[in-house]
């Protein structure tokens, strides 16, 4: 995935449970996990805007664009031995 979510990073930086989290931006516990284990394939602005202002932080430093790897070189010859 190109890009990162470093909610676990903001949270551990207020001094901030995933519980009490939770519970101060109306969400379930479940989903704020999927979003700060890097699992979430997507997520509302409301959302976000809801934690920005729970961690008072800018979504900035929350969000992380990483450029994806090439296919490893290994995978890249098996495909050019398939053709």
């Amino acid at each position: 995935m190109a890009i990162i979510i470093n909610l676990d990073v903001m949270m551990a930086m207020r001094k901030i449970g995933l519980t009490e989290l939770a519970g101060e931006i109306d969400i379930t516990l479940a989903n704020l996990s999927i979003l700060k284990n890097n699992k979430a394939k997507a997520i509302r602005l409301s959302t976000l805007n809801e934690i920005c202002k729970a961690l008072n932080c800018q979504p900035g430093d929350l969000l992380q664009y990483v450029e994806e790897a090439e296919d490893p070189p290994e995978n890249a010859e098996k495909e050019n031995q398939n053709k």
